[in-house]
């Protein structure tokens, strides 16, 4: 029970630690919104951001940048994004 509940634990810290790193990263395209790579092949308006092994896919507009997904970056982008092309 003890081994089950430190997992837990650190699976907890572990994702505190990505959610922080993400709002640096959301904080940083605020300021710097073409800051991330664009995306061409899933939509001409997509650009990306990475962070560990995951892909902050965002759009910018006039007034603000919208964060359309968090993906882990080893799945089937062009499949992910098929509905958007």
């Amino acid at each position: 029970m003890r081994i089950a509940y430190l997992f837990q634990k650190k699976n907890v810290e572990a994702g505190e630690q990505l959610f922080q790193k993400f709002n640096k990263r959301f904080e940083s395209l605020t300021r710097f919104p073409k800051l991330g790579k664009l995306y061409p092949k899933l939509h001409p308006e997509i650009r990306g951001l990475l962070e560990q092994n995951y892909i902050i896919f965002y759009r910018i507009s006039s007034e603000s940048v919208e964060i359309v997904r968090i993906v882990d970056a080893r799945r089937n982008l062009l499949k992910l994004f098929k509905e958007w092309r």
